[in-house]
């Protein structure tokens, strides 16, 4: 996926712009951390980067370190006493898993304190303040990738560093209602306030350009979403058909017993692996109509059109990238 959807932002410039009070503060936030959040080729160069930062620290020698004396730490207690070396020692059968669980410990502890150092990142934390800022102004956001908020690839769980909550910010319209009717506002002439004065000249705008349209989501990719979700048992079964078939068959050879019937578990198990081998390819096909309806909506979002949510199957195919 890579390339094909990184470019896809929660929200674009043009939907911040659309509320100039979102904007002002999407504005001042940027003025604290020293990057423009409005501007969407500094984002998408923002987020390509802070990205790579984050997951730099999944990997490495010492997550290797972590993840392999994670592993000799827990079987060593089975493992060792079995093994006739060890045979009749239980010190040297079960002490070491001790300081194999401590190194394991404290090095996956210390990948945890670069992940999370990484996502509090003052650019990130400012950008996540900018998502919260758009959602408390009713500006929907086309996703949150699941590693900005620190959540699993899958998407799951709330996440180390999720994107603020804001109370919600009353329409323009309604805010000035209010402003217009309060008591400040009432004082006339007659009452010995001051005289209102001339409503100031308001110059005319000029025209704007016509709205980019967002391209319709093809009938291929609302399939996909319907099929996303659905699948993964043929394997299973396939096997669980085979090994009843075998099972059944040794038992009926060593009874005497017509092996047809199980035998007959066998084929039936082919099928099952063809269904599941056609739904496979079929899912495939459409989920490239899926990345190519992305990429239509990047360049839609990159003209300035205001992308619509993605679903939750859209969402987890962006953050699966």
């Amino acid at each position: 996926m890579g390339a094909a959807t990184v470019d896809l932002l929660p929200v674009s410039g043009a939907a911040l712009s659309a509320d100039p009070r979102a904007l002002a503060a999407v504005r001042t936030v940027g003025t604290h951390h020293g990057v423009d959040y409005s501007d969407d080729t500094a984002v998408t160069a923002l987020l390509a980067e802070r990205r790579r930062a984050v997951e730099a620290t999944q990997r490495g020698p010492l997550v290797w370190l972590g993840g392999s004396t994670l592993t000799a730490g827990v079987i060593w207690p089975f493992l060792a006493p079995i093994l006739p070396a060890f045979a009749g020692k239980p010190v040297l059968a079960y002490a070491p898993a001790g300081p194999l669980l401590v190194v394991a410990v404290a090095a996956l502890a210390l990948v945890r304190v670069r992940w999370k150092r990484e996502l509090t990142h003052p650019a990130l934390v400012g950008y996540r303040e900018t998502l919260g800022i758009a959602r408390a102004h009713g500006i929907r956001l086309t996703h949150v990738p699941a590693w900005l908020e620190g959540r699993s690839s899958t998407g799951g769980g709330k996440g180390a560093t999720p994107v603020p909550t804001h109370p919600p910010v009353p329409p323009a319209t309604a805010q000035a209602a209010a402003s217009s009717s309060s008591p400040d506002h009432e004082g006339t002439a007659d009452e010995g306030g001051p005289a209102p004065q001339a409503a100031p000249q308001i110059r005319a705008l000029p025209a704007a350009s016509a709205p980019v349209l967002v391209p319709p989501k093809p009938p291929a990719v609302t399939e996909y979403e319907h099929l996303a979700d659905i699948g993964g048992w043929h394997d299973e079964t396939g096997w669980l058909l085979v090994f009843a078939g075998l099972i059944g068959t040794a038992w009926a050879y060593s009874t005497g017993f017509p092996v047809g019937y199980a035998v007959l578990l066998v084929p039936v198990a082919i099928l099952v692996w063809l269904a599941g081998s056609r739904q496979g390819h079929e899912k495939n096909q459409l989920r490239e109509e899926a990345l190519k309806y992305v990429k239509s909506l990047e360049a839609a979002q990159a003209s300035g059109a205001h992308v619509p949510e993605l679903s939750p199957q859209l969402r987890e195919l962006v953050d699966g990238d």
